[in-house]
């Protein structure tokens, strides 16, 4: 899937969640969505979350 496409799926789906469930629920698909997609960079390699997030060892 392209970035377009991605992109379109993700504004439907937070409209969805703004119009069905409020803003409460906009909100929580909004953040659910941004820990999915740092998962998803971190799985096909093009961030890496240990150092983003792991302890400095100097």
């Amino acid at each position: 899937m392209n970035a377009t496409r991605t992109g379109l799926l993700t504004g439907l789906v937070l409209g969805f969640a703004l119009a069905f469930g409020g803003f409460g629920a906009f909100l929580a698909v909004l953040v659910l969505g941004a820990i999915g997609s740092l998962i998803g960079r971190h799985l096909d390699g093009k961030i890496d979350l240990v150092q983003l997030f792991g302890r400095d060892r100097g």
